[in-house]
């Protein structure tokens, strides 16, 4: 398959390129690289620096190769800017969006994998997965940015085929280095931990500690994310051979706080993590654990990397290779 890919200059969207050129496919990544970083680009995909809402030059991508499928992974993630300047990610996340998707439309290409989140959910009460009819409570202007892309699509399914993932949380990295979480702002608890064991910061701050769970810091859900690029390739295939619209949670089922997930940290790497609870940020959410079981009997997909050590350790060693690089 021939894909067209916005983000892959971005953590999760050149994870997923990755994914597609290791089984042989093609991809053309656009990204402004505004948040993403150069060389997150793999060496085989084709790469144009644009805007996602520049018409004349998508059209012409567009015209100029034959490409099967749009992954939109490109947008803003942080939960706490979105509430200080909602409007950025209205613009962004939404707008511009869908500006990209009309413009695949008119020059027909109309099917699309979109990337879009389990924040969506907002806090859950009591001990039940979630799952895709789950009722959606946002909390966060990030999230209702992705629900309103998700929504605009849903109205339009005469015109477009496509698959929306609600990720939940993201860790790690590639296998074999290739790609990881660049960042000049962390938000990230796996990430943050991270740079706590090499030595860029001294200390993790947790963010609230008088949540209603066992040990009071709230809990997540955390995908690998090769496992996630693994599933838009995956995905892809589905829906070119289905050509039918869906939506999937992308998590693994398992709940883990942030103490459990600094503790693990902490007997892997010496209790190299020392932490600090600090107030509770604005827009997070208590709980997010996925029931994941329409995924897995919807497309052909088993996670390979479904362990809290092999994700904080996989990160850490991207953590490793990008330090020893900038110094």
């Amino acid at each position: 398959m021939n894909v067209l890919l916005t983000g892959g200059a971005g953590y999760i969207g050149s994870h997923a390129a990755l994914s597609l050129l290791d089984s042989g496919h093609d991809v053309h990544i656009i990204d402004n690289l505004s948040t993403g970083n150069e060389t997150l680009i793999p060496k085989n995909a084709k790469f144009t620096n644009c805007n996602i809402n520049d018409d004349m030059i998508i059209s012409d991508l567009i015209q100029s190769n034959k490409f099967d499928l749009l992954m939109h992974f490109a947008g803003f993630i942080q939960v706490e800017e979105s509430v200080k300047n909602p409007e950025k990610y209205f613009e962004n996340n939404t707008n511009n969006a869908i500006k990209l998707f009309k413009i695949c439309k008119k020059n027909n290409l109309n099917k699309i994998v979109f990337s879009s989140t389990a924040a969506a959910y907002g806090s859950v009460i009591g001990n039940k997965l979630i799952d895709e009819d789950t009722n959606l409570n946002p909390q966060n202007p990030y999230a209702e940015s992705k629900i309103k892309t998700e929504k605009f699509l849903l109205k339009n399914q005469d015109d477009f085929k496509f698959i929306i993932l609600r990720y939940f949380n993201v860790a790690g990295a590639d296998k074999n280095l290739r790609s990881g979480q660049i960042s000049k702002h962390s938000t990230h608890l796996i990430k943050i931990l991270s740079e706590v064991v090499v030595g860029k910061r001294d200390h993790i701050e947790i963010y609230g500690n008088d949540y209603d769970t066992p040990d009071g810091t709230a809990i997540r859900d955390y995908i690998h994310v090769s496992d996630l690029a693994d599933i838009h390739l995956e995905v892809a295939k589905y829906l070119l051979e289905k050509s039918k619209s869906n939506l999937f949670n992308c998590g693994y089922g398992n709940g883990y706080s942030v103490l459990d997930v600094v503790n693990t940290a902490n007997k892997i790497y010496q209790n190299k993590v020392i932490f600090k609870f600090s107030n509770r940020r604005s827009g997070d959410v208590e709980k997010l654990i996925a029931n994941t079981s329409k995924i897995l009997n919807h497309i052909d997909w088993k996670p390979k990397y479904n362990d809290l050590n092999e994700i904080i350790n996989s990160s850490i060693k991207w953590e490793k290779k990008i330090n020893a690089s900038n110094s």
